[in-house]
Formats: C-alpha cells, structure tokens, sequence
C-alpha cells in the first residue's frame, strides 16, 4: 500500500495538484474569465461533445468488429486483428496527416463523398469526429474481445434450443454479459478522444469557435507565454472529464451489482 501511494502521488496527484494550483494565480475572476469566453466554450463543446459522440459510433463498430474476429475464421483475420491496434501504435501526427489526405476534398474518400453525398469531412467538426473515432475505436475493440473470448457458447445453445431467435438471444444473452465490458470500453475511448491533439489539428481545420478543439488552445495559450490561462483551460478539462468519467463508473458499479 505505502509503494501504491507514493508512486500515485509521483506519477498523479502532484502533478494534478500543480495543475489545480497554477490557474488561481489570475484569482477567481481571472479563472471565470478564462472558462467563460465564449472561444474556450466552444471548444469545449466540440472536445466534449466530440469525445462522446466518438465514443458512442465506436461502442457498435468496436463490438461487431471484435464479434468478428473472436467468432470467425477467415482467410486474413490475423492480418485484420494486427490492423485494429495500429491507432495505438501509430504516432498521432502521422494519422492525422493520413486521415487529412483520406478525406481532404482530393481525397479518395473525401471527394467522392463530397461528390455523391455532399458530405465535407476534412477541415470541419465532421473531420474532428473522424479522427476521434480512429483512436477511440481500439479501445472499445480491445475491452470487448476478452471478454467475448471468455463468455461460453452453452447460454446462446441453450437460449436457440428453447426457441429464442438469433435477434433475441444477442439481446437477452450476449448484451447483458458484455455491457460492463462495452461500458468500460466507452470510458477508455472517451477519455482518450477527449485529449488527443495530433491526429485531430491536421484535419479539423482549426477555425475559432468552428472546428478548433481545447488542447490546441491550450498550446495557443503556452506559445503566448500564458501559462495561467493555459492551466486553466486544463482545469476546467480535468474537472469536466473527471465529472463524466465518475458517472460512468458508478453506473459500471451498479451494473456489476445487478449481475451480482
């Protein structure tokens, strides 16, 4: 225990403990200020709001893909399974100018989308949400394989033996044992998409209160020598996702107790 705590305090508290403190320099209405501007806003908006709606497209897609190659054998599986953790290995610059070049007017998605449908992905808040689901996806991904690796074919048997439809067995079987998975998976992608910067500055574009997210304000503030208002920024991030991350684990907890 007293390992665990001083390795927390390294590692965690005291830098969160600097961070906390370094805002109050400007005092209390130094700190409103900075949150209340309506540029910090609304990149609030599009971070947060971002980070969930990512999030929420990757609790689906993660699950079906992790369905897929925990459940079947096809030729290339293996070649797929070792595809799905590139977003961790990948440096964010380098997706970021990949995914700019994919879906960039000229792109090969990008200009048949804008063609056909209309569809403008590179240099908007499409283009963010693009981006953030590249690197939360593995996250949902690789939450739900083991436990779908794990989880025994006897109760879908039994449930198709006593009438129940491939529809209704998902539902009733599947679902219920995976959505302490599933919504773990979701916190981890949320948390990460919420501050990703690399991957996200090259095709959002970064106009002011359109497509600019809040850790680029942030080096906006450090390149400006604003350190204060910079760490403040980082506060009202810090205090937002704790918030939201603190929900998803009580909800977590109490589905782990109703399986109970």
């Amino acid at each position: 225990m007293g390992v665990t705590l001083l390795w927390l305090g390294l590692i965690v508290l005291i830098p969160l403990a600097a961070l906390v403190m370094r805002p109050w320099e400007l005092g209390v209405t130094g700190v409103w200020h900075v949150l209340g501007d309506a540029r910090v806003l609304a990149a609030f908006r599009l971070s947060f709001g971002g980070a969930l709606l990512a999030a929420l497209i990757s609790m689906p897609v993660g699950l079906l893909l992790a369905w897929v190659i925990t459940r079947y054998r096809f030729p290339g599986r293996r070649v797929l399974d070792a595809m799905l953790d590139l977003p961790f290995a990948l440096p964010t610059a380098v997706a970021g100018l990949a995914l700019a070049a994919l879906f960039a007017p000229n792109g090969w998605l990008g200009g048949p989308l804008e063609m056909l449908f209309g569809w403008k992905i590179a240099f908007t808040p499409a283009g963010v949400i693009v981006a953030l689901v590249f690197v939360a996806l593995p996250f949902t991904i690789r939450t739900v394989e083991p436990v779908l690796r794990d989880l025994s074919l006897e109760a879908e048997e039994a449930a198709a033996t006593l009438g129940a439809t491939r529809a209704q067995t998902l539902g009733r079987v599947v679902l219920p044992a995976l959505r302490p998975a599933i919504l773990t998976g979701f916190g981890l992608g949320f948390a990460r998409a919420v501050g990703e910067y690399g991957s996200v500055i090259f095709i959002a574009g970064n106009m002011p209160m359109v497509s600019e997210i809040a850790p680029l304000l942030i080096i906006v503030q450090l390149e400006q020598f604003n350190y204060a208002a910079a760490a403040a920024i980082g506060l009202g991030m810090l205090a937002l996702s704790f918030l939201i991350l603190l929900l998803l684990n009580l909800w977590q907890r109490r589905l782990r107790q109703g399986r109970a």
